[in-house]
Order: structure tokens, then C-alpha cells, then sequence
């Protein structure tokens, strides 16, 4: 392919879909002109005081002053969490089914040149894959891919989504953005919903990691959760991968993404996930140390005072200590049975076809996590969607 090699981030390409939309501008200014340090306890009390919070709760609760306050914050993230979703704790696993990319960003395994073992699965593959899967009593899924349009096009995908919705209730996927007629199309195929991580809400920092590739053009990938809903999807999750820049601002800038979204959409699911930096094959300098665990806990309270009614999502990326705490304090939904590496579900005597996109940290299967999480005091489920087939 040709790649896409110091051009302007901030520019669309002809075949990329603008929508009217002025979500975007709305977040980066924002995220611009925020001064986490202008708060005080003050600030922090007021918000905690409120059922309803505005941005500027928002960025109060992820100042430095509220890490002070981080006891109060849980414990209201805690009850708020019970008061909307109960005990229930949603189970999913990710299903990699291709890591090839066409596109050179820094901090990621998958990164086109990277010397890793690329594979694709082939339809035999992927039924093999889901069958185990599906023993293990999970009847939600995320399909992912490495961003190659060349190598896994959308016709590609849709196939392994529709062969996936015979076996599970929910589908998602997690792959290179798409126009809204394209979400249609995977829509029309089982997927439910759709999750994008901007990576980082800075347009110069990320310009300057994304190198080339059609990822590198900021505001198509900003606007995918919108076109996703503009295709039909019911559902569109959203992150920024802490530690590739401010994650004060990167935090804020997700929620109030999210949050603009929701309002213009109102039917639609919203979820966020809360992704810090994982070590990748071949680079010993991505790490997550820049985004403590305690940070974390901030940012996780935070989007659930901010956003009472969103999904929030915690990976295998985080330790089971970690996990095992915060499933009670205001995340809804974790990952079990993981792997990121293709084709590591086809049983226990079979190689991986191909090497991961980064290091996970929490390896427990189903089972395991359906007792920490009943040993949390919380309930383990694996779906409350009822399908209508509309």
C-alpha cells in the first residue's frame, strides 16, 4: 500500500467519510484550556456534594488536589456504581483474529515492520476459536484485528462476525474506523457495538507517534463512534490509552466525549475502558509506571460520577490484585480466558499462529474470575441482553 508519510494528521483522505459534527472541536478545546491546578479541596467537595456533575465536577474529581480526597471519591464511585448496575459485574472476552497493520505507531506490537509472527485466521480457524470460547459459558466477544484494510478487509471481518453471532449474544469489534455505510454493513452481520481508542486526545502528540498509515488522520478516527451510530450499531465504547500523554487530560477528554455522544445520541450504550500502556514485543520503553495505580482508581471514580450510567471496562492489562479491588468500586465489566495473541483458543495443544499485541498482566480464566468476583461480594454475568431481532 502506499503509506500516508508526513502529511498533516489533521487532514482527511478522499475515501474517509466527514459527518457535521462539532464534538470534536468542542473536546480539544476544552482539553486545551483546562488547568487541573486552579482547583482546590473546595472544588473537589462541591463536586462530591452532587448527584449530577458538570465538566468542571469532572476535572475537579482528576485534579491533583482531589488524589487527597481519593478515599471519599471511591466510596461514592462505589455506591453510585450499586445504584445503577447492582452487584453485576459483566464477563467478555477479546478474540484476535489478525495482527497485520499498515500503520507505524510507536507504541504498539502490531506497528507494520515490527519483527513479530504475523497470521490471520481462516474460517476454520475462527469457528475452532469460537467453539472454545463458548464452552467456557461467555456469551459476549470482541473481535479484534491489527489495522490492515489490505490484509483484513471489511468483507474479512464481516464474515468472521457473522459466524461469530451463531455463538454469542453480544459481538463487538475493535478495529481500523470505518464509514457509516460500512458499520452497516458489519451491523447487518451480528456486531452490537463498536469500540475505538483515540490513544491520545493531543493532536500534536499524535501526529508524532502515529507515523503513517490512515490512522495517523486524527478526526476520521475521533468521529468513528459517531458514524458507528450513524450505521446502525447500538452500542460504542470509547478510551484513551493512559500514559502516552497527560492522562489528566486524556481522562477528561474521553469522558467528555463520551458524554457529548451520549447526549446527541441518547439511545445509544456507552462505554469507556480505562487502558494504561503495556509492554510491547521489541520495545522495553512502553511501559505503564507513568500512570500509577492509584491514578487509575482516580480516573475510574471519576468517569463513573461523571457518567452513572456507562459501562466502564477494565482489561487483563491490569494485575488480579488490582482487578480483584476495583470490580467493587465502580467498573461494570472485566475481560477473562484472555489472550492477545492468534489463535491461542484452539486448545491446549495448539501453538499461537501468531505473536500479541502487548503483555497482559491478569491471565485468569472464566472460571477463576467468576470466583474473585463472587468473592467480591458481586454477582458474575454473562448477559442481560434480550435480542428482539429488530
Amino acid at each position: 500500500m502506499k503509506f500516508i508519510q508526513k502529511t498533516d494528521p489533521m487532514a482527511y483522505l478522499p475515501s474517509q467519510e466527514q459527518i457535521k459534527s462539532d464534538i470534536m472541536l468542542r473536546v480539544l478545546n476544552e482539553r486545551q484550556n483546562v488547568d487541573f491546578d486552579k482547583f482546590s479541596a473546595f472544588d473537589v467537595q462541591k463536586a462530591l456534594d452532587k448527584d449530577n456533575l458538570n465538566l468542571t465536577d469532572l476535572q475537579a474529581l482528576l485534579s491533583p488536589v482531589a488524589a487527597n480526597f481519593l478515599e471519599e471519591i471511591v466510596a461514592k464511585s462505589k455506591a453510585t456504581k450499586e445504584r445503577y448496575f447492582g452487584k453485576n459485574i459483566y464477563l467478555f472476552t477479546p478474540q484476535y483474529i489478525a495482527n497485520h497493520c499498515d500503520n507505524n505507531c510507536v507504541y504498539c506490537g502490531f506497528k507494520v515492520g515490527n519483527d513479530i509472527k504475523r497470521a490471520q485466521l481462516d474460517e476454520n480457524d475462527i469457528i475452532k476459536e469460537l467453539e472454545n470460547i463458548a464452552k467456557t459459558g461467555l456469551k459476549e466477544i470482541l473481535i479484534l484485528t491489527g489495522e490492515s484494510q489490505t490484509k483484513t478487509p471489511l468483507n474479512y471481518i464481516a464474515n468472521a462476525c457473522r459466524l461469530t453471532k451463531k455463538y454469542f449474544d453480544i459481538v463487538g469489534v475493535e478495529i481500523y474506523p470505518l464509514n457509516s455505510d460500512e458499520y452497516a454493513i458489519l451491523h447487518d452481520n451480528g456486531v452490537d457495538f463498536v469500540t475505538v481508542f483515540q490513544e491520545t486526545y493531543n493532536p500534536i502528540k499524535y501526529g508524532k507517534i502515529h507515523l503513517y498509515g490512515n490512522k495517523r488522520v486524527f478526526p476520521y478516527r475521533f468521529n468513528a463512534q459517531e458514524r458507528a451510530l450513524i450505521g446502525g450499531m447500538r452500542g460504542v465504547a470509547f478510551a484513551a490509552l493512559l500514559g502516552i500523554d497527560d492522562w489528566r487530560k486524556d481522562a477528561m477528554a474521553t469522558a467528555l466525549h463520551a458524554s457529548l455522544i451520549q447526549a446527541k445520541y441518547p439511545h445509544a450504550e456507552i462505554s469507556i475502558s480505562v487502558p494504561r500502556l503495556r509492554p510491547i514485543i521489541n520495545n522495553n520503553k512502553i511501559n505503564p509506571r507513568d500512570v500509577t495505580e492509584r491514578a487509575l482508581l482516580q480516573v475510574i471514580a471519576a468517569y463513573r460520577l461523571f457518567l452513572p450510567y456507562a459501562n466502564i471496562t477494565l482489561s487483563s492489562r491490569e494485575s488480579a490484585y488490582f482487578r480483584d479491588h476495583a470490580i467493587a468500586l465502580g467498573v461494570t465489566k472485566v475481560s477473562a480466558g484472555v489472550s492477545v495473541a492468534i489463535g491461542e483458543h484452539g486448545g491446549k495443544d495448539d501453538e499461537s499462529k501468531g505473536d500479541g499485541q502487548f503483555e497482559i498482566s491478569d491471565n485468569r480464566d472464566v472460571n477463576q474470575m467468576k470466583i474473585a468476583i463472587k468473592n467480591a461480594g458481586l454477582t458474575p454475568v454473562m448477559s442481560d441482553y434480550i435480542y428482539t431481532g429488530e
